[in-house]
């Protein structure tokens, strides 16, 4: 038995379920997405050649992952990165039969995001065979996604993406569409949502591209600086957004253009992953993402060397909750410092956020998001809030009208007909 095995402390099962998502590539990844979040992280794994989960960091990865897992519920494993295709295909070999040697007949689930470059033949078998969930990167037609989506050298990736989107159908993997929404594609909302229909999408979910300045020099690096965010007071200095995030303006626009065309054409035939959480938040369902939740916290991070982190978005020291190899994953997972990362997702909420008629279907969003001041002063007030705030008005009565339908027993397809929302007591809407 290896070293860092030896150390492991095995885990208890962790009540009310947690999400231990891995990067077993790093910050490692062959293209060099202008917007990518994820760059930075490489400053605190300067050594290229390590960047690769060892044979004994993913055995401990998988053990204590099966062993927090409480009995009763599927095991989940999702591998993401950087790129994850880097490590090839043996090393998920290797995953799965650990998974099958430490699972004992438990139920095991894998998810895959990738941004489809490398998926070929080989890989579109290998993930239909065992039953991959994939999540694939693509932000529409060539323009668009080529736009940011583009190899060191320069060289587009869209086209690679589009013959991998192929292979995955013709495989019959099944998988999602993860399209990023940046600052020029947020205003052609039905050019994106089109585009990915017509190649057979059917579900789909939009994230929103806000990275914050860090000292680079966007104009000295070909960037269209395209004016200041539009944010209350258009207060760029305090936003400290990069030029290619996504207006908050533009983000509700884009969502609510799309809502109304998914609404009117595409209801039970696409499935679009942002209406249905709030869809959930409405019907007083538990939520599925940590981002419109009350509280986050549980959904973790493990890097390639071990270290396990708070949440994905906060990979730096002082979020550090230990490793692998020598913490318990459950102590790590139920933490005073991680319940109270979890909890002060509500409890630094500005006065303007609890006030707020859509508060249930936001909660104040992500909180790396949440950097500028609210009308009274308070910070933490989201960069997003005023889309958010635009399209949860917009979606609203028309998502209680899905939820009377749904409650009913009735084809929530019929919400194709309304030209207005509700339902009864003489408010159904005409046909259109």
């Amino acid at each position: 038995m290896s070293e860092i095995t030896q150390g492991l402390v095995t885990s208890a099962p962790v009540s009310g379920g947690f999400h231990l998502m891995a990067k077993p590539s790093g910050p490692a990844c062959n293209l060099d997405c202008s917007y990518c979040f994820y760059l930075e992280k490489e400053a605190l794994f300067p050594e290229r050649n390590t960047r690769r989960m060892s044979p004994e960091v993913l055995e401990a990865y998988t053990r204590a992952t099966i062993a927090a897992t409480p009995a009763d519920q599927p095991v989940l494993f999702a591998w993401q990165g950087g790129e994850p295709t880097l490590l090839g295909i043996p090393f998920y070999e290797k995953a799965l039969e650990l998974q099958r040697r430490y699972g004992a007949g438990r139920v095991i689930e894998n998810s895959f995001q990738t941004n489809g470059t490398l998926i070929d033949e080989d890989w579109a078998r290998f993930l239909g065979e065992h039953g991959f969930l994939i999540g694939l990167s693509l932000d529409g037609p060539a323009e668009i996604h080529d736009r940011y989506r583009r190899y060191r050298s320069g060289a587009p990736s869209h086209h690679l993406v589009m013959a991998a989107l192929e292979r995955l159908q013709r495989h019959g993997v099944a998988y999602n569409v993860l399209a990023c929404v940046d600052r020029h594609s947020s205003r052609q909302p039905q050019v994106v949502y089109n585009f990915l229909k017509a190649h057979g999408v059917e579900f789909i979910q939009f994230t929103p591209v806000v990275e914050r300045l860090a000292g680079a020099d966007y104009a000295a690096a070909g960037f269209d600086l395209e004016g200041p965010a539009n944010i209350e007071g258009d207060d760029i200095a305090a936003a400290e957004a990069a030029p290619f995030a996504v207006r908050p303006r533009e983000w509700g626009h884009f969502l609510a253009t799309v809502f109304d065309e998914w609404r009117r054409k595409d209801v039970g035939r696409v499935f679009v992953m942002n209406f249905e959480w709030a869809l959930a938040a409405v019907m007083g369902e538990p939520g599925v993402v940590c981002v419109h939740q009350k509280q986050c916290g549980r959904a973790l991070i493990a890097e390639h060397n071990g270290d396990v982190y708070s949440c994905d978005h906060f990979v730096y020291p002082e979020y550090r909750l230990g490793n692998l190899a020598s913490d318990n994953l459950a102590a790590m997972v139920t933490s005073t410092r991680q319940q109270a990362f979890g909890a002060a997702k509500h409890e630094t909420l500005p006065e303007q956020c609890r006030s707020c008629p859509q508060l249930d279907l936001c909660w104040g969003g992500c909180p790396k998001h949440r950097f500028l001041t609210s009308r009274d002063g308070e910070a933490g007030l989201n960069y997003l809030c005023e889309g958010y705030l635009s399209v949860f008005t917009h979606m609203r009565p028309w998502l209680e009208t899905l939820a009377v339908l749904l409650r009913s027993g009735q084809d929530p397809a019929a919400i194709m007909a309304l030209a207005r929302p509700g339902i009864g007591s003489g408010q159904t809407g005409a046909p259109r």
